[in-house]
Order: C-alpha cells, then structure tokens, then sequence
C-alpha cells in the first residue's frame, strides 16, 4: 500500500510539473488550451525514462483529493495551477462573498502589504472553504487562514473564474481585501 501510495505521488508531482510547468522536459507540446493527447504524453514519458501507463495515469486521475487534471476525448490538462500560458477558456463567475487563502506565517507580512499575487503562476489560488485553504497551507508548516473580501473585490471591478476542481482563480487581490481568521 505505501508503495502504491508513493507512487501514485510521484506521478501527480510529475504530471503536474509537465502539464503545469514544463512540458518541453519531456518533449511535449500542450495546445492553446493546455491540452495534450494522453498518448502523446505517455510515450513522451516512456521515452524519458519515467515509466508511466495508462493505469497509473488513470489512478492518479482518480485519486481523491485536489483533481488536478481534466480527461476528455483522449486528451489530459492540468485543471489550473500553469505557469506556462494557456488559456483554459473559463468564463468569469460570480463567486461567494468570501474566499480564503491558505499560507504560513513566514509570507503573512508580504501578503499583508503586496496583496496576493500569482508569482510564477498565471493566477491566484483561492478556496471555498477554510478547511481546503488550510490543507494547501499546511503543506509548507502550520497554515494561516486569509480570508479575501469577495464582494468588495467584485465591486471594484475584479474578476473570478472558476477552474474544473472548484479552485477559485483571479489575478491578484490586493492587501484591503484580505483579513486574518482567528
């Protein structure tokens, strides 16, 4: 089970690097809307030595949790999350009045000054709910909650999207929107 487990992130880790990141590592071209063909990419892989098939492909789409990619009609995306440009064709929504944020405490005086930006990213990241922002947080040490004052985003002329998995994505929220839970 844990070898299972460990691979199957292993492949996440790597599929997201390739479709949000870097496909050119292995060869692989991703069209305007960031799609590739899911053999296209199999055999890219094979032939950089990661070892890859379409089993494993399909239990990493599977997995419960963050459903970081899309399948359709022989073809695979990452859902969001890209630092490479593609345009993933979502049309802005009207989200709930608030969203939050998951960070530690190391990047909280930044954020509080510069607001939260994408970096390298085409988009910042925001969650529904408290719980899912904290796990996002956690991943890097005890996570600080934000929460991002939707409504008066949205007043002020600021547009979200929301991608596939249910992530909330915009491009920057600046620091008078964003308060600390708890």
């Amino acid at each position: 089970m844990f070898c299972e487990l460990w691979w199957r992130t292993a492949d996440s880790k790597f599929l997201s690097y390739v479709l949000r990141h870097n496909p050119g590592s292995i060869g692989l071209t991703l069209d305007d809307a960031g799609w590739t063909g899911i053999e296209t990419l199999l055999a890219a892989a094979a032939g950089h030595g990661r070892r890859l098939d379409s089993e494993a492909l399909q239990r990493v789409i599977d997995a419960p949790g963050k459903q970081r990619f899309e399948i359709g009609n022989g073809l695979i995306r990452a859902a969001q999350g890209h630092s490479v440009r593609v345009d993933l064709g979502l049309e802005p929504e009207r989200p709930p009045a608030v969203l939050y944020h998951g960070t530690v405490q190391k990047f909280l005086a930044s954020i509080m000054a510069e607001g939260l930006k994408p970096g390298s990213r085409t988009h910042v990241h925001l969650s529904a709910d408290p719980e899912t922002a904290a796990t996002v947080g956690a991943r890097r040490g005890r996570p600080v909650i934000l929460s991002v004052d939707v409504v008066g985003m949205h007043s002020n002329g600021h547009e979200f999207c929301r991608a596939a998995n249910g992530v909330w994505l915009t491009a920057h929220v600046p620091p008078t929107f964003i308060s600390q839970d708890g």
